[in-house]
């Protein structure tokens, strides 16, 4: 992906304190996923950070269930995104130590966005609805 696709992403908006777990997680990976690292790094990079009481509902953050569809085959998916460990594909928790995972945080319901699957072709994903429980709040910082 160049930089001019990157630029062309829609804006996002994350939590000050997921922001920061995510950077260290995206360091932590970069020797052995370094696409997902450099994809996750610059989301967090170009993204509106904010304190968790200031991200809208309606925004992809940690432990929201985010439905999504892929434009151009019609597939829906809804999952809820996850740490790695608690990922479970299975049953529909997708870590965002995923190509898609990465690009699903920040963005809100309405947007678009292109973004590469695993295996590097690139999707466009228009999120339908974001819905978070108590427990998947963006945490806030004391």
């Amino acid at each position: 992906m160049t930089r001019t696709q990157a630029a062309a992403r829609p804006p996002i908006t994350l939590a000050e304190n997921e922001a920061d777990i995510l950077a260290d997680l995206a360091f932590g990976i970069r020797e052995r996923q370094p696409e997902v690292s450099r994809l996750l790094l610059e989301e967090i990079d170009r993204a509106h950070i904010c304190p968790a009481a200031d991200v809208p509902a309606d925004v992809v953050a940690m432990g929201s269930t985010v439905e999504f569809i892929v434009r151009g085959t019609g597939e829906r998916r809804t999952i809820r995104l996850v740490y790695p460990g608690d990922a479970d594909i299975a049953e529909g928790r997708l870590s965002i130590l995923t190509p898609v995972g990465a690009g699903l945080i920040g963005l809100r319901v309405g947007q678009t966005i292109g973004w590469p699957d695993r295996s590097g072709e690139e999707r466009l994903l228009a999120i339908e609805s974001v819905s978070r429980s108590r427990s998947a709040q963006p945490a806030r910082a004391s």
